[in-house]
């Protein structure tokens, strides 16, 4: 499975940005997926998840900002991130496969999300 993040930038605070990550192999709609984040001199935390199912899973500090959704058709997962924060910059990144609260079997690069005070 090859994942390919997309949609990070530079946003003003209070601001919106959309990521998606594109999946390539493997059988999309079984794939457990997820969106980790990571900056410098700190461990990567899981931000959000989603089952093939559908269930999701969300760091306490984006919940009701951010929302994890797939479309099995176009074998993409996206993270609609609203009134975004500071704290919410860091290099983020796609996963995909294992156990839906925490999928960490393949991996995409990452994807720069600043947020500007």
């Amino acid at each position: 499975v090859q994942l390919q993040a997309s949609g990070g930038g530079l946003v003003q605070a209070g601001g919106s940005l959309r990521l998606s990550c594109a999946a390539s192999g493997g059988i999309f709609a079984f794939l457990s997926m997820g969106w980790y984040r990571q900056t410098p001199g700190k461990e990567r935390e899981l931000v959000a998840s989603i089952s093939s199912t559908s269930s999701t899973n969300y760091k306490d500090s984006v919940k009701g900002r951010f929302t994890i959704s797939r479309d099995n058709a176009k074998r993409t997962v996206d993270l609609q991130m609203d009134s975004l924060k500071p704290d919410d910059t860091a290099v983020y990144l796609c996963a995909a496969g294992g156990n839906w609260l925490r999928p960490s079997t393949y991996w995409g690069q990452g994807t720069q999300v600043t947020v500007s005070s």
